[in-house]
């Protein structure tokens, strides 16, 4: 293996092992009754809007059946409820409740704190090189 591929190959390792972590880091600041899949549901449902659970399931990438659990298990939490489709009575459309934007509101409010905490401990230079890798970042998960 060439010098670069292997530093590459590290960069991907240490890359990915860093955002695991961070993730981690930043799941564990609010203690929570619901599951992964559940608060990415949540989480689609809240950036974009109220969604058909077929759309959700593709949104989320997972299968429509897999989907409907997820719902049902969110409504008997009281975060989210079905109504009809607008235009096509064979279907629902799933928004949040008001406790569902409430949880969410909550969720990034307490992860940003703690993120802000551990940035306020950074120097300005470290900051601005996590800008630029915050923008390299979005477009790689594009």
């Amino acid at each position: 293996m060439s010098e670069t591929a292997e530093r590459e190959r590290t960069l991907a390792s240490r890359l990915r092992i860093a955002i695991v972590r961070l993730n981690r880091r930043l799941r564990a600041q609010t203690e929570s009754s619901v599951t992964l899949s559940q608060m990415s549901a949540l989480a689609c449902l809240w950036r974009n809007g109220p969604l058909a659970p077929r759309e959700l399931a593709a949104h989320e990438g997972v299968q429509p059946p897999s989907m409907t659990r997820v719902i049902a298990a969110l409504e008997d939490l009281g975060l989210v409820y079905r109504r009809q489709h607008p235009t096509d009575g064979r279907q629902a459309i799933v928004e949040l409740t008001e406790a569902g934007d409430q949880r969410m509101e909550q969720e990034v409010s307490v992860r940003e704190q703690w993120l802000d905490l551990r940035l306020a401990e950074l120097t300005d230079q470290e900051r601005d090189t996590l800008s630029s890798a915050a923008r390299i970042l979005e477009r790689m998960a594009r």
